[in-house]
């Protein structure tokens, strides 16, 4: 069954529909509740998706992709910004980006000291432990991310529909504006079934277990002179983060 409009999980199912379906999704006032800070909170954060910086690293040269990048550990409610490192994905993941190291700038330091960053991110990555009924520290990367359309479309995955090779995954809506286009996809990792569904309210966030399901967005395209769509992407992963078990 496929749908334009994301068929929501009741908050009490989320951990459950993980395990049973590999992924749920949240409305924002339930996704607010889950970090305890109200909606206004979470606005706050959202002004810094103006001070992204370009992603040089495409490989089809586009220039539609501007984002930060910083790494946390979480145990239990506790959760410590690391030192700054670079973004690794082993090809098996990401056959367009992987096998190098991409070093973007991080996160702005005044994004990261709101209470309502800290507060979301505990709260999804408590919910990730539910889920996997683990209490083991977890290694968390988050990505800022704006799409846009000045090369006339964007590619929120230009690698396509890919895992990425962590425990979950979270995507966020942050904005859209003057955009058509931008559905998520979601596959069975093993099978043919598959959702779709657009994202459109801010603060709506899609939750995966990156095991069960493959996941992608399909290009954006412009209403307006100045299109583009802001997401917030979070991964929790279990045992250190990708590329410290591998070569620099």
């Amino acid at each position: 069954m496929t749908t334009s409009n994301p068929i929501f999980t009741h908050p009490r199912h989320v951990a459950e529909a993980l395990r049973k379906d590999g992924y749920a999704v949240m409305p924002p006032q339930d996704v607010a509740a889950l970090a305890g800070v109200t909606l206004a909170e979470l606005d706050a954060l959202v002004p810094s998706w103006n001070a992204l910086e370009l992603d040089n690293y495409l490989k089809d040269g586009g220039r539609y992709r501007r984002r930060r990048h910083s790494c946390f550990v979480q145990n239990g409610a506790e959760l410590t910004q690391t030192a700054h490192r670079a973004h690794w994905q082993p090809l098996e993941y990401n056959a367009l980006h992987g096998g190098m190291n991409r070093l973007f700038e991080p996160m702005l330091p005044s994004t990261v000291a709101q209470p309502a960053w800290q507060a979301l991110v505990r709260g999804i990555g408590q919910l990730c432990s539910a889920a996997r009924r683990s209490t083991a520290p977890w290694y968390v990367e988050a990505h800022q991310f704006r799409i846009d359309t000045t090369d006339g479309i964007g590619r929120p995955t230009p690698e396509g529909a890919h895992r990425d090779g962590v425990d979950f995954v979270a995507v966020l809506l942050i904005g859209r504006e003057q955009i058509k286009g931008g559905e998520t996809r979601i596959f069975e990792a093993d099978g043919p079934n598959g959702k779709r569904f657009t994202m459109t309210e801010p603060w709506t966030m899609l939750l995966l277990d990156d095991a069960t399901v493959i996941h992608e967005s399909t290009p954006i395209q412009p209403l307006g002179e100045h299109g583009h769509r802001d997401t917030l992407v979070l991964t929790w992963r279990a045992g250190g983060f990708q590329g410290q078990e591998s070569p620099p």
